[in-house]
Parts: structure tokens; sequence; C-alpha cells
């Protein structure tokens, strides 16, 4: 999933979260707004390779690029043959939320028989975690917003975890749980101020632009549709038509051009998408704000911004607690290299990294709960919907930086230190406070999460470069902010996700291989993300219960009957 999960509403004031009743715009933390790694963090000319001063350290931790390329490595050479021999029922490639959301479907349809094959160390994909100093953080996705009317199957979960309950007839969100106040602040004119949205005089051409542009969401929620899980709004030729050309040209041809406006609308496309309104679709716009509660201008809120769950570790928590059931069945640091659909069943064979062997498995059902395009890489016969989706589906690197602050920083004008801290007219997207969500009476030591979404082509610099080099232009990019903060530093800790979320380009989302994909019905079946054209909490939870027959929306699909000849 995205790497910081969610979304939020334009222009409302700090509020609920969404996800299990009814919800708002995206939200989300990328990082550089389309801009190339070097330019995005600005303020580092080129070629700085500069060792972090001896205050701090810098080290990579969580995702092994090495294991994902293992499989590159075993497509060109030769596979390696089994050490054992493995059986399952229903075998799940991936445990990310979408595999963990099947997982828990099989085992609601009383198919126990089931193991998860996870490519790293632990679960969650884009929403693990880590602990920096004893301190939680997240390694991706940070927060979840209550779900919309459309999204029951995570608002059925999130009541079954206690986050949700029914009181007089209202869906009551658990209130230790919500984003405490202040919630975000955007730096601009040399201030902090309240919110993201950034602030417009009254009777100024900016406030004009952002009430014409909430005419535009509003009446495109009623013209057109949107829900999310988006599949739930249908798909017609207005969707269609707005799935055709990018959201910039969608402004454009309305006038749209107010500078700030668009700023803040490229930082919600990074942040959801991972790249900025003149490559996501327009469809892709309008349905960040579109399958929320819209988007409203400064005076014409109701006062009160949607809430978002959040925790230190961000969805780190939910994704444990969804891991949790499965106990043994979930199999961490198995590197698949082959899917190979029979007649009678599905082969696979994966590499142990524990144990430094293959391991053959023989199931009735595989689900590839894995990106589309390693899907394609993993199937012996590639099926013609995959092998024509998977080049007009690019996808975003980003890179996520843990930073440990030993003691609190020294604060600008304007508003207080908020959860989610952002800077007008910046590539980068800003970072989130571990700490935020702690009852501490005074200031401490705590960890800052900055996100940085990146084009493809910084893909290849990110995988092969040092530590400190990025880490150092994390924090040069912060400190015109925080100028004692690398006095304060004493960590940073970077994650790199080379593919970390679908973008929605134009012609994706309405693309016929997703629809084909989504209805199979055989023994090789597919649950991820991806196949929503872009990548959020709701959408990956739907899809895993969908496959499974748990969707509300979808006709129940069986699992095939258990192999004689494999029992036992």
């Amino acid at each position: 999933m995205p790497l910081r999960d969610g979304r939020r509403d334009v222009g409302r004031r700090p509020g609920p979260p969404h996800r299990g009743a009814p919800v708002t715009a995206p939200l989300r933390r990328r990082a550089l707004l389309g801009a190339s790694a070097g330019a995005a963090f600005g303020i580092l000319g080129a070629g700085c390779r500069d060792a972090p001063p001896a205050g701090w350290s810098a080290h990579w931790v969580g995702s092994s690029p090495l294991r994902g390329h293992r499989l590159r490595e075993a497509r060109s050479g030769t596979l390696p043959t089994a050490a054992v021999q493995r059986r399952a029922r229903v075998l799940i490639v991936g445990a990310g939320i979408a595999g963990l959301s099947a997982a828990r479907a099989c085992l609601r349809q009383g198919v126990d028989d089931i193991r998860v094959l996870e490519l790293e160390d632990s679960a969650g994909g884009n929403s693990r975690g880590h602990t920096l100093a004893g301190l939680a953080c997240p390694l991706g996705a940070h927060y979840l917003p209550l779900p919309g009317p459309a999204a029951h199957e995570v608002a059925e979960w999130l009541h079954e975890l206690g986050l949700l309950r029914h009181e007089l007839g209202r869906t009551v969100a658990d209130e230790r749980h919500l984003c405490h106040s202040p919630q975000e602040r955007l730096f601009i004119d040399g201030a902090w101020i309240e919110g993201l949205l950034p602030p417009a005089e009254a009777g100024s051409a900016t406030l004009a632009q952002y009430r014409t542009f909430a005419a535009a969401i509003a009446q495109a929620q009623r013209s057109v549709g949107f829900a999310l899980p988006s599949h739930r709004a249908g798909w017609t030729a207005a969707h269609q038509a707005l799935d055709a050309g990018t959201f910039a040209h969608w402004l454009d041809a309305r006038g749209l051009r107010d500078e700030r406006l668009r700023w803040y609308l490229d930082y919600a496309c990074l942040d959801d998408y991972g790249a900025p309104a003149d490559t996501v679709s327009a469809w892709a716009g309008l349905h960040y704000f579109a399958s929320r509660h819209g988007f409203q201008a400064p005076g014409d809120a109701d006062g009160e911004r949607d809430p978002v769950f959040t925790w230190p570790e961000g969805n780190a928590w939910l994704a444990t607690r969804l891991a949790a059931p499965l106990g043994d069945r979930l199999l961490p640091g198995r590197t698949v290299l082959q899917v190979d659909e029979g007649r009678h069943g599905v082969h696979v064979l994966a590499w142990d990294e524990a144990a430094g062997h293959a391991e053959a498995w023989q199931a009735d059902t595989v689900v590839l709960a894995v990106p589309l395009f390693v899907a394609a890489r993993l199937m012996r016969q590639v099926p013609a919907a995959l092998e024509a989706l998977v080049p007009a589906q690019p996808h975003a690197p980003w890179l996520v930086a843990n930073l440990h602050v030993t003691e609190p920083l020294l604060q600008r004008q304007g508003m207080p230190p908020a959860w989610d801290n952002v800077v007008y007219g910046r590539h980068e997207l800003g970072y989130v406070d571990a700490m935020h969500q702690s009852l501490r009476p005074v200031p401490g030591p705590t960890v800052l999460t900055a996100y940085h979404a990146m084009t493809a082509s910084d893909r290849p610099a990110l995988l092969a470069g040092e530590a400190a080099d990025w880490a150092r232009r994390v924090v040069d990019g912060l400190t015109p902010l925080h100028p004692d903060l690398p006095g304060k530093l004493a960590r940073v800790d970077l994650t790199r996700h080379g593919h970390a979320m679908s973008i929605p380009v134009p012609g994706l989302r309405g693309h016929p291989a997703l629809a084909a994909l989504r209805a199979g019905r055989g023994r090789v079946r597919f649950a991820h993300a991806d196949l929503a054209g872009y990548s959020v909490f709701e959408e990956a939870f739907t899809l895993g219960a969908e496959v499974a027959g748990f969707g509300s929306s979808t006709t129940p699909r069986p699992w095939p009957a258990a192999s004689s000849s494999r029992r036992g």
C-alpha cells in the first residue's frame, strides 16, 4: 500500500479518523513532487558525498533488495532443486494487507489449511513498523481514515478490534486511537499555520479558485459517482472519460491555475499516488476528494477536520493484529521463485532465506497478493490480461527516513508542533512525529518520519546509494525548518521501497485487464491494491476479502475442493 496509508479531507478542521464510518478525502505522505532525487531534496547540490557528522549515524533498515532480486536472477538462470516438499490447500504469496486479509477470509470460511509466504522477515508490506532507540515508528503507511459506507469489510474488522463501536445508533471511534490535536500544520510565509491548505484572503483570486474547485468536486460526486473501494461506484462512460487524460489537463481546462491551489493538489496526488497532477489521471485526482467528504474552501468548512487512526508505529499496529491469528501459518523469509499452475493443482518453488535452501509447495489454490509486475515474473504461464497490464502500470519508488531526535527541537513562530508537518512550496512531503500520540506531560526524545516519493529514474540511485548520502539529503532538507536538528540527531534509519505503489496514470483504472484479473476464478487468483490502480488500505483489505468470497459486492468464489491425494 501507499507508503502513507490513508487520506484526508482538504480544508477541514482537525477531527476523527476515516475508515469504518463515513470518510474524507485522501491524505498521505510521499515526497518529491515528481522531481528527481537531487532536485527534490533541493538543498544539496549535485554529488554531495560528505559523511554524516560524528554526532549521528545512518543505516539502511527494512526491505531487502537482494531478496527481491533473487527472483530476477532465478528467471535468467537455472532454478534451484528443492530440498523440502510441502503442501497446503491454499497458499498465499505475500503478507501485505491484501494477503493478510485474504488469509483472514480463508479462516472465516473454515479453510484453515493455509500458509502465507512472505518475502521479508515480518508481515505488513508497506504497513510494517520499526523501533529506533526504543521508540516505535513506521516504515511506511502511518494512519487510517475512518472507513466510508462502501468499505464495510474494513469497518467490520475495526469493530472486531474495538476501534469502532455502535452507540445510540451511531458509529463511534475509540478516541484513544485517534490522532491527537494539533493534527497538522503548514509552514508558509515564514510561520506555521493550522491545516495543510494554504490560506486565502477574503475576496482573493485564490479563494475564488478554491470555491470553484470545491463546486467541481461536489458536481462530480453527484453526476459521476465515487466510492472507496472504487469499484463499488461502478465504471461508466463518465469515469472512462476522466481516466483518459491527466488531472493537470482537467484543471487547466477549467481555468484552475492558482499557484496555491495547484501546489496543494500536487501535494495531495504525491501523497496518495506517488506522482503529481500532471502524471495521474483526472479520475484519480477527483477520486482523492470525491470518494470522501469532498473539498471545502477556507471559511466554508464545517469547522471540524475528519479524524484518522494513528499509532507511533503507524499502520504496523493494524498489520500486527491482522497477522496474529495466523500463528505458524505465516512463514516469513520466503522468496517465491516460480508459480506453475497445473491441471490438478499449483506448484510453487520458494527459497527459505534462513535455511538457505529451496522448498517445493503443492497447493489446490494460490493467491498472489503481490504487485502485479511481480506476479507476472512469478508465473510460469502468464495470463494474457496480466501480460497486457504490466507495461501500463508504473510504480513509484519511496524513501522513508526515521530520525531519532534526542531532545525537543526549537520551534518557529506560529502553530505549535503537530503530528503532520509540511512545508509549502517544497517537493518534500514533510514529516510526522512518532511521539505525538504519547501522553507524556513534557516533550522529550522522539522519532521524526520523513517521506519522499520519487520517480522511476531515481530508483537506481536509491538502490546503489550509501545510507549516509541519503540521510544527509534528508537532514539538509529539514535543517532550514529546524536549524538545531543536526546537533540533536542521534541516528537516521532509512527504508527504500523500490516499487512502493501503483501510479494511476491515464488509462490505467479503466484498463479491461484489471477487471479480468479481479474476476478470475481459477486455481491462481490475484489480490493486491494494484488491481485498483492505486494503493490504499481499504482497497487492499477489500480485495483480500473478496478473493475468498467474503466481499459482499461479489458472488462467492469457493475454493477448489481439496485434493484427496494431498491429505495428511
